[in-house]
């Protein structure tokens, strides 16, 4: 029995996936409906910051909630998180496109995301045999791309059907619905904490592990940033709705990197610097800025190397972090790629305005930052396999 179709017999392990993915549609729904929402009156500089502190909200709040979760229970918290963002599209929606209702809503929205993949992946070390948690590691990573691909259409979809409000209803009620499912799964009622004692900085403790975050910024930047700039991108092509099949499409390269690297034997801490080149690397050739059809095929490419980057990072902080802050651990991740992706999509705004071909640049860049921090966290010492 392949590793593949074992974890897919796992009880629970189908349910809890598609319950995850539903409930994190969002994540890549609402920053696309935010900016189709905002645009309507307001410049792709702002559209863009109403992103990025829908992110940043996002980011804040990951590693609180996760704290929580950690030290009590998954279903109070999911609940609670998801009933505050719904509240803050729903503030968007009302908010007559004035800049205030329609930035404090993006913040309300973001600090609201349910930790769903954080919970998740706290899960499987009690759902499937040792020896399958890598494995259990790599699926999730690779189906997650999922989102990626389906939530930028089901933006364009609601967005055409019912206009820019539609998008953020819809992404209200499909995260409602995902945790609506996965918080009544028997495996996540029963699950509970590890009773550590508990020092206050929690993951942050190890410093290796401080310094991936650093490259995990690096690598939220250039994703974030490129919303934004192909947002731009489709406008001057005459046709926003462009977007999201451009999105798409790079989401659509990520989940076949990501099913390919489930092939791949875990490696040590000293691979992270080399798929994160490759990640850098990808990034180049949309400085072209070509036709529409070529530049899809161009942003599939740019996101191979990205679940490979991050299937390494994930498992390394499964060893590297002190034992009882797993969700921490894992919100932390999440938060430092939220980060990233704020600022990435904050500063590309400004950068488009000029050039799309300087939006292009900025991913690169950030890129090879990425790599440099990387770096250094592989060869301080002797890295940690995982």
């Amino acid at each position: 029995m392949s590793a593949l179709t074992e974890l897919l017999r796992t009880p629970y392990v189908v349910r809890l996936l598609v319950a995850s993915q539903t409930g994190r549609l969002p994540m890549a729904s609402a920053p696309l409906a935010l900016l189709f929402f905002a645009r309507e009156a307001h410049s792709l500089a702002l559209a863009g910051l109403v992103v990025g502190v829908y992110t940043a909200g996002m980011a804040v709040s990951a590693p609180i909630l996760a704290r929580v979760v950690d030290r009590w229970r998954q279903p109070p918290v999911l609940w609670g998180s998801a009933l505050l963002s719904a509240a803050g599209y729903l503030l968007v929606g009302v908010g007559d496109h004035a800049v205030a209702p329609t930035m404090a809503g993006a913040v309300l929205a973001g600090a609201g995301t349910p930790p769903l993949e954080a919970c998740l992946r706290a899960l499987w070390p009690g759902l499937v045999r040792p020896e399958a948690v890598a494995a259990a590691y790599s699926l999730d990573i690779a189906v997650q791309e999922v989102i990626y691909v389906t939530g930028p259409l089901v933006t364009l979809l609601a967005v055409g059907v019912a206009g820019p409000s539609a998008g953020l209803a819809a992404a209200a009620l499909l995260q409602l619905a995902g945790v609506a499912v996965f918080a009544s799964t028997p495996a996540v009622r029963t699950w509970r904490g590890v009773a550590v004692d508990r020092h206050w900085a929690g993951p942050l403790r190890a410093s290796r592990f401080v310094v991936i975050l650093l490259g995990v910024v690096c690598v939220g930047a250039a994703i974030g940033s490129l919303p934004v700039v192909v947002t731009g991108y489709a406008e001057n092509a005459g046709n926003r709705s462009l977007s999201g099949w451009l999105l798409a499409a790079q989401a659509a390269g990520a989940l076949l990197g990501g099913l390919l690297y489930m092939r791949a034997r875990p490696g040590g801490l000293s691979r992270l610097p080399l798929v994160t080149a490759a990640l850098a690397a990808g990034f180049v050739p949309l400085l072209v800025v070509p036709e529409p059809a070529l530049m899809a095929v161009l942003l599939a490419v740019s996101g191979v190397s990205l679940p490979p980057v991050l299937t390494a990072v994930f498992l390394t902080a499964d060893r590297l972090t002190p034992p009882g802050t797993a969700v921490e651990a894992f919100a932390w991740i999440i938060t430092a790629f939220t980060v990233g992706s704020a600022a990435g999509a904050a500063v590309t705004g400004s950068l488009v305005a000029d050039s799309i071909r300087h939006g292009f640049a900025f991913a690169p860049v950030a890129g090879l930052l990425a790599v440099a921090a990387m770096s250094v966290a592989s060869f301080a010492r002797r890295p940690v396999t995982v």
